[in-house]
């Protein structure tokens, strides 16, 4: 079986999550989700709209998605590919470089990001619709 994992806060689900989650499951057989957890978004002065409960039971209910994990700090993704025998890590390509040290554990994948749509997007049009 062939895991493939990636990591983000996944608030406010849009089509770009989907995308992203659709296009990281078709690498592999089984797709593990890291989410960022609301303490974790706390120390990256990030605040989600959701919370992690709220954020990881979203998740689960995709059908892409095989399994839902907390993400707590920047540096267990190491940690994680082991011990979950990953095979591929996948991020936006706005990451582009930043995860390259995983190429020692496991093959490194950066998905072009679905132009026009992203979580910053729908709460700044928001913030004006007030």
């Amino acid at each position: 079986m062939k895991k493939v994992i990636t990591y983000g806060t996944f608030d406010l689900l849009h089509i770009g999550h989907i995308n992203l989650l659709r296009r990281a499951k078709a690498l592999g057989d089984y797709l593990i989700v890291a989410v960022s957890t609301d303490e974790f978004n706390a120390g990256k002065h990030k605040e989600a709209y959701h919370s992690f409960e709220d954020r990881k039971a979203i998740l689960e209910a995709i059908k892409y998605v095989d399994e839902v994990i907390p993400e707590t700090t920047w540096d267990q993704k190491i940690k994680d590919v082991q011990d979950n025998n990953v095979d591929v890590f996948v991020m936006g390509n706005d990451w582009e470089g930043k995860f390259d040290f995983l190429k020692d554990y496991c093959e490194v994948v950066y998905l072009p990001r679905t132009e026009g749509i992203s979580t910053t997007k729908i709460k700044n049009d928001l913030h004006l619709a007030k």
